[in-house]
């Protein structure tokens, strides 16, 4: 792995982590905002709980080292969490600004999985 491309990793890896880690805790305080656009996206409530404790599971996941399909889980829960948030947003025709948080963890999300090193891949090969 080059250097560049080490960076590229960490800057994007701690940026998500930062994310997701601020929105989970959000979510899991029910902070009356995201209670507010969870309504208007149509979710239940209880549906903060689940996306919090997974979000933090998620960071501590593709934070450690070692346990490369954990971290691939990980990976794919960020990814479809805020492609259905995108998804959600422009569904309902939500200004961009509301678009802009969950874009930018999903563009960290695909970041951060390309440019991870290979200790931190699985080792599956298709046959």
């Amino acid at each position: 792995m080059t250097k560049r491309n080490k960076i590229i990793y960490w800057i994007a890896t701690v940026w998500l982590a930062l994310g997701m880690l601020s929105t989970g805790i959000v979510q899991l305080l029910k902070m009356k905002e995201e209670v507010d656009m969870f309504a208007h996206l149509g979710y239940p409530v209880y549906f903060l709980t689940l996306l919090g404790i997974w979000k933090l599971l998620g960071v501590v996941a593709v934070l450690i080292p070692k346990f490369p399909l954990v971290k691939e889980w990980a990976y794919a829960g960020f990814f479809f969490a805020m492609s259905g948030a995108v998804f959600s947003h422009i569904l309902l025709g939500d200004s961009p600004k509301e678009l802009f948080g969950p874009l930018l963890l999903l563009i960290l999300t695909a970041v951060s999985w390309y440019f991870r090193p290979a200790d931190r891949k699985t080792n599956f090969v298709a046959q």
